[in-house]
C-alpha cells in the first residue's frame, strides 16, 4: 500500500486538546477521572486491559490513589455507581477501590467508604473478595471490624440466610471466620440465632419460620444419603440455589430437573453440556422442550443480556460433545444445537450501537484459524472475528469491515451472511505477514472517517515501516479526528502497540464473550 504523502514520521501541530509527549509528537493525555473509570471497568489504569484475571495491587492503582486523595467524595460515588449499573465484567476492582477508602488514614474517607458500602459489597462473595483486599492492604483494623459488622446488620435475615449458605467460603474465609473478628452486634433475638446457625450450623426454634425451614431444608440436603427425589423435592420447594447443592448430587438428572425451572438464562446456556451429560437432556424429553424455549425466547435472551459471543461459545462446546479439559463426553441433542443456532442471531439485537463510524480490521492471516479463544476448543481466532464483523454490521450504522495481513482489502460481508458462510469467505482470501498499521493507513489513503479502528489479530501484532500509534497519529493530524485505536489480541499472548499515555489507544490481551462491551464502552469514549 502506498503512504500519503502527507504523513510524517512525528505530528508537527497539536489538535485540540491533546499535548506534547516525551517523543515529540502529540497525543490525547489520561485524565485521572478516565483512569479511575479505566480501572473499575477493566481492572487497569493505563493502556492494556488483560482479560484473563490479574492480581490487583497498589502498583495498579497510582493514579486512582492520587485521585482519591484529592476528590474521595467522587471516586466512591462513580465507584459506588459503576457498580450497580454492572457496567464491569468484574466487581473486583471496585471492591479494590473500597479497600483503598477503607484503609486511608482519615476518617472522613472511612465514613464515605463505610456510606457506599451497600451499593458495592453486594454478595457475600463481594464480601470476601473485599475483605481479602482490607487484609492485604491493612489488616484488622477498627475501621475493617465495621465494616464487615455492618454488612451483616444491614441484611434482612431471610437475605442473609441466602447469602450465607449461598456464598459459604471463598481466599480462605468464612463466615464464622469474619462473625468472630468483627463480632456484629444482634438486635434481636432472631438475628442472633442466625449468628448462630453461621458460628454452629444449629438451626434454632428463636428463627423467623420462613428463615428456619429455608436452612433446615439446606442441612437436610447436605445430610449422607439422602434420596433423590427427596433432594428435588427441597430445591424445588424452598428455592436452593445450585451452590447448595452437594457435589454428589449434581450428578443426578432429577437434581438437575429441579434446579432449572428457576435457573437464570446465563447459567442455563452455561450447563447445557452438563445438563446432556447426566442424561436430563435428551431428544424430545420435558426438560429439552424447555430449554429450546427458553434459548428461542427473544424477550428473556434481551431481558438477560445475552451477547452473541456467549451463545457461539456455547454452541462450539456443546455441539463438539466433549470438554476442553477432560470434562466429560455428551451427545449432542440436534434441537439443543438448532436452538442456539437460532439464538446466536437471535442475540444481535442484543447489541446496543455505538453510534460511532467504526474501521473493524479483521486478521486474514492463515494462524487466525490456529488456537482457541478464552479456552474454548473450536472457537478459531477466525470465528470469533467472523462473527464480531457480522454483529457489527448489524449494530451500526457506519461501520467499514476490512481485512488485512501485509496488504488490505474491504471485505464482502453482509449482515444477514450466515456465520459458516463468512468463516468460509475468509478461509479463501490470499495471506500472508501481518501489519496492524494498514487499517489506518487505508482509511487515510481513501478518505474514510472513522471515530475508532478495533484490530482483530490472534497474537500477531508485528507493522511494516509505520508503527500503528504513528499511523493513527498521521490520521488524527490530516483529518482532525481524535480516532480512537483498540487492538485485541485474541490468544492472548502479551503485546504492547498502544502508547500508555494516549487516552485514545487502547492494546486488548485475550478474549472471552465480555471484552465487546469493554471495547464498546471504549469507542465511545467513555475510558
Amino acid at each position: 500500500m502506498q503512504v500519503p504523502r502527507v504523513l510524517s514520521r512525528t505530528q508537527r501541530v497539536a489538535l485540540p486538546g491533546q499535548t506534547r509527549n516525551d517523543a515529540g509528537g502529540f497525543a490525547y493525555p489520561l485524565e485521572p477521572r478516565q483512569q479511575l473509570e479505566r480501572f473499575l471497568i477493566l481492572g487497569t489504569e493505563g493502556g492494556t486491559y488483560y482479560v484473563s484475571e490479574q492480581r490487583l495491587t497498589l502498583e495498579n492503582v497510582k493514579a486512582v490513589l492520587e485521585l482519591l486523595y484529592q476528590e474521595p467524595a467522587y471516586v466512591l460515588e462513580r465507584t459506588a455507581t459503576i457498580s450497580e449499573q454492572g457496567r464491569a465484567y468484574k466487581n473486583d476492582p471496585a471492591l479494590f477501590v473500597l479497600a483503598l477508602a477503607l484503609a486511608s488514614g482519615r476518617d472522613a474517607v472511612r465514613t464515605l467508604a463505610l456510606e457506599a458500602m451497600p451499593r458495592i459489597v453486594r454478595t457475600g462473595t463481594h464480601l470476601f473478595t473485599f475483605v481479602d483486599y482490607l487484609t492485604q492492604l491493612r489488616g484488622w483494623g477498627r475501621a475493617a471490624r465495621r465494616a464487615v459488622a455492618h454488612w451483616y446488620q444491614a441484611r434482612d435475615l431471610r437475605e442473609l440466610a441466602y447469602q450465607v449458605t449461598k456464598y459459604r467460603q471463598r481466599y480462605g474465609w468464612a463466615h464464622r471466620d469474619l462473625l468472630r473478628l468483627a463480632h456484629p452486634k444482634a438486635d434481636t433475638a432472631e438475628r442472633n440465632a442466625l449468628y448462630r446457625y453461621i458460628l454452629t450450623r444449629e438451626v434454632s426454634a428463636d428463627l423467623p419460620a420462613e428463615v428456619g425451614a429455608y436452612l433446615e431444608a439446606v442441612e437436610r440436603l447436605n445430610a449422607p444419603d439422602l434420596p433423590l427425589p427427596e433432594a428435588a423435592r427441597l430445591i424445588r420447594d424452598y428455592a436452593l440455589p445450585r451452590e447448595v447443592v452437594p457435589t454428589h448430587l449434581l450428578t443426578s438428572a432429577e437434581v438437575w430437573d429441579a434446579l432449572l425451572p428457576a435457573m437464570p438464562m446465563t447459567a442455563l446456556i452455561r450447563n447445557l453440556a452438563t445438563m446432556t451429560r447426566v442424561g436430563l437432556l435428551t431428544p424430545d424429553s420435558e426438560a429439552t422442550h424447555f430449554v429450546v424455549a427458553q434459548l428461542t425466547d427473544r424477550a428473556r435472551l434481551r431481558q438477560a443480556r445475552v451477547h452473541p459471543l456467549q451463545v457461539l461459545a456455547a454452541l462450539v462446546t456443546y455441539e463438539r460433545g466433549r470438554g476442553g479439559r477432560g470434562s466429560g463426553v455428551w451427545e449432542p441433542v440436534p434441537a439443543i444445537v438448532h436452538a442456539l443456532n437460532g439464538a446466536f442471531y437471535a442475540t444481535f439485537e442484543n447489541v446496543a450501537p455505538t453510534g460511532k463510524r467504526l474501521v473493524l480490521a479483521l486478521d486474514i492471516s492463515g494462524s487466525m484459524s490456529w488456537g482457541n479463544v478464552g479456552g474454548i476448543v473450536g472457537l478459531t481466532p477466525r470465528l470469533a472475528s467472523a462473527a464480531l464483523a457480522l454483529v457489527t454490521l448489524n449494530a451500526e450504522q457506519e461501520a467499514h469491515v476490512v481485512g488485512f495481513s501485509h496488504q488490505l482489502m474491504p471485505l464482502k460481508l453482509k449482515p444477514d451472511m450466515p456465520l459458516e458462510r463468512a468463516v468460509k469467505y475468509l478461509e479463501r482470501l490470499p495471506f500472508g505477514a501481518t501489519d496492524c498499521a494498514l487499517p489506518m493507513l487505508w482509511a487515510l489513503e481513501r478518505g474514510v472517517a472513522a471515530d475508532a479502528f478495533v484490530i482483530y489479530t490472534d497474537s500477531e501484532t508485528w507493522y511494516g515501516e509505520v508503527h500503528p500509534v504513528e499511523a493513527l497519529r498521521m490520521y488524527r493530524e490530516a483529518t482532525g479526528i481524535p480516532a480512537r485505536l483498540v487492538v485485541v489480541g485474541m490468544l492472548a499472548n502479551p503485546f504492547s502497540i498502544a502508547d500508555p499515555n494516549d487516552a485514545g489507544m487502547l492494546d486488548v490481551v485475550g478474549f472471552d464473550p465480555s471484552t465487546p462491551s469493554a471495547i464498546a464502552e471504549f469507542v465511545q469514549g467513555n475510558l
